[in-house]
């Protein structure tokens, strides 16, 4: 870990208080400097297509009587 690097990065850049760099995990700092936790990428155009067929819109009018 560059925790020199890390520190600069959350007390100047993000001007975090030394109790709230310290109180954060270390995917929660990736996530505010601008990464990603967990290697998630976004989603894509197949993706996309495959939730839409699994879960289509509802068509018909709804009731609320």
């Amino acid at each position: 870990m560059d925790w020199p690097g890390l520190m600069r990065a959350g007390l100047h850049q993000l001007r975090l208080t030394p109790a709230a760099f310290w109180a954060l995990t270390p995917a929660e700092l990736a996530l505010m400097l601008g990464g990603t936790s967990g290697g998630a990428r976004p989603l894509a155009r197949a993706g996309l297509s495959e939730l839409m067929a699994r879960f289509p819109d509802e068509t018909g009018e709804r009731s609320d009587e």
